[in-house]
């Protein structure tokens, strides 16, 4: 079968690669085309999406293979993609692309396990202005690009409205402040007549995929931009003690038996979905849970609240992206696609498919009305907001995010003071962080 006849049938497929054992070098080499006979060049593009997800990018790949003879991608989609395409690298059989996450770039980059893409960017006529600058900047290290993004994401505040309503709150009105959500969690909290917990307005605990992040609300910082990190920054300290307080007031063990409740994220006994939670943190990606699962809800999105009404319209902002790892065999053809999808037409076929917004500036009519997301415009302002913030991009960054999550878990479970396991976590972080610095000065100074 020809490679067009192949593209219609196009499927992802598993790739099971030998699980990695740890490694200790620097990777290298920048790849370069390999002659090819007659026909198109095939370009091996890994990812890592599954169902609509994976489905949505399959039409986008189809769609490139058909619109021009030159080269045909092969998706393959791939379980812990981060992981084996390091792995791929290291041994020198990368695939020409693959899509990873924002906060993989910098660690990647400095690995020189990706190849910089300035100067297809430059003949191909893209500008970092094309784009949300949030989401430009996550493809960036070392100033110079190393990736571009494919579906962005920003979190707001999701509320449910019957319960708003039912609570003796206007349901069309979400709170702007830390102490207005305080008021509304108080009055949307429900004990039955026992005392047991069987609805709560907010738990900074559930789900828990940002527990480093809630300095950010608060005006907090999590580094200086140069030697120092500060997760005991004295506004984080505040943040975490605002989380504290939720769990003194709820009784930890009151919790624990009304959580034991709570079915997978992904499914219908989701909190948020099965009304146990009136207010929840949660990214552009949450409708797709509503609309499969409780597609009878009245929610609504909006930015989550903030300590002051500058910082009004904070979020997280991060990307899927698409690299070229280095050793790519065909590293232009490969740029191609890239290039493709982050045309408004390719762009706006995936975000489309996925349910999300679009990373670029230029967004048709078309895509905002026909959207299935009612809050899809509001996601971009929060994208578009001075106040969106991302991960941090230093090669320490998994280490900090799990120091965080472990000080999140002690300030949870009352084991001390927000500020003293704030300042543990500081102080290995910096330890840390020291060892990274002068790592890099060594490097620079043998180059």
């Amino acid at each position: 079968m020809k490679p067009k006849q192949q593209a219609a049938k196009n499927n992802l497929r598993n790739l099971w690669i030998v699980p990695f054992l740890g490694f200790g070098l620097l990777f290298t080499g920048c790849g370069g085309d390999t002659p090819v006979a007659d026909g198109p060049v095939t370009v091996q593009y890994w990812e890592k999406w599954t169902g609509f997800e994976g489905e949505a990018m399959v039409a986008v790949v189809d769609r490139f293979n058909t619109i021009q003879n030159d080269i045909f991608v092969e998706l393959t989609t791939v379980s812990q993609i981060d992981r084996k395409v390091l792995v791929a690298t290291a041994g020198g059989d990368p695939p020409d692309i693959a899509g990873l996450f924002s906060f993989n770039v910098y660690n990647y980059a400095e690995l020189n396990a990706l190849m910089p893409l300035d100067d297809f960017i430059k003949q191909a006529g893209i500008k970092a202005e094309d784009y949300i600058p949030a989401y430009w900047r996550l493809c960036l290290a070392a100033g110079k690009v190393y990736a571009l993004p494919t579906t962005p994401a920003s979190i707001g505040l999701h509320w449910n409205k019957r319960m708003f309503r039912e609570a003796g709150l206007d349901p069309e009105r979400p709170p702007r402040t830390i102490e207005e959500l305080d008021y509304y969690a108080k009055k949307l909290t429900v004990r039955d007549e026992v005392g047991k917990i069987v609805q709560v307005g907010f738990l900074p605990i559930w789900p828990g995929w940002w527990n480093w992040a809630w300095g950010l609300f608060f005006g907090g910082e999590l580094w200086d931009g140069g030697d120092t990190v500060t997760p005991d920054d004295s506004r984080n300290i505040i943040a975490y003690e605002w989380v504290q307080k939720y769990s003194r007031g709820y009784g930890l063990k009151e919790l624990q038996t009304f959580r034991s409740g709570f079915g997978n994220f992904s499914s219908p006994q989701n909190p948020f979905l099965s009304e146990q939670v009136a207010m929840v943190l949660q990214g552009v990606w949450m409708y797709n849970f509503i609309d499969m699962y409780a597609p009878d809800l009245e929610w609504g999105a909006a930015p989550f609240p903030t300590s002051s009404s500058d910082l009004y319209g904070t979020s997280i902002c991060e990307a899927d992206v698409l690299v070229i790892p280095s050793g790519s065999r065909h590293p232009r053809e490969a740029f191609e696609f890239i290039k493709y999808v982050n045309t408004q037409a390719g762009m706006e076929l995936l975000c489309m498919g996925q349910r999300k917004h679009t990373p670029l500036r230029k967004v048709s009519k078309e895509f905002l009305e026909q959207h299935p997301n009612p809050y899809i415009e509001m996601f971009i302002e929060l994208a578009k907001n001075p106040n969106a913030k991302r991960s941090l991009a230093i090669g320490i960054w998994n280490e900090y995010d799990d120091e965080m999550r472990v000080a999140f878990d002690r300030i949870w479970l009352q084991e001390g003071t927000a500020a003293e396991i704030l300042g543990t976590a500081k102080r290995r972080l910096q330890k840390s962080y020291d060892r990274e610095l002068r790592r890099k000065a060594r490097l620079l100074k043998d180059n």
